[in-house]
């Protein structure tokens, strides 16, 4: 991870993303999520220098984590299990969305993580799993439809 990302600030082209690089839908998701009171984290296989980036976009979240700064990949355990410490709440009462059911998704529900998959960019339709599909609460078609089925999953579960 961190060797091509190396390799490239050597070269003179630094890793880097802004607000346009974010989906439209994005930063309304995370908004809503958190406006319903729940805690809305960020974290995916990045260097820490994506990291810095993501939290000067003054994302609407509480916790951002990265590979890098965890010291733990996707989709290895100790990844997902980082997850769960900085949530600070039991695997089950979390909601982990990925675009991929192979490095996001499974190791998620490996650890009884509850999922939902983001069919979006490739990933999001090349990797084929139905096992894996198959026991996620919810298959995403843009994050604009996340508030709203979080909000009712946790009306019903009380």
């Amino acid at each position: 991870m961190n060797s091509d990302a190396e390799r490239q600030a050597q070269a003179g082209k630094p890793e880097s993303f802004g607000e346009e690089d974010l989906y439209p839908d994005a930063r309304p998701c995370l908004a809503a999520l958190r406006a319903q009171g729940l805690l809305v984290g960020l974290a995916g296989n990045q260097t820490s220098r994506a990291e810095g980036l993501l939290r000067s976009l003054a994302l609407p979240v509480d916790l951002i984590g990265t590979s890098d700064g965890w010291g733990a990949e996707k989709p290895g355990s100790a990844f997902s299990q980082r997850m769960i410490g900085e949530a600070n709440c039991p695997a089950e009462q979390i909601l982990y969305v990925g675009d991929r059911l192979d490095n996001d998704v499974r190791p998620a529900q490996e650890l009884g993580i509850p999922t939902a998959v983001l069919r979006r960019g490739p990933w999001g339709y090349l990797l084929r799993n139905e096992a894996v599909a198959g026991r996620c609460l919810f298959h995403l078609d843009s994050l604009a439809e996340l508030p709203d089925l979080a909000s009712q999953h946790n009306a019903q579960a009380g």
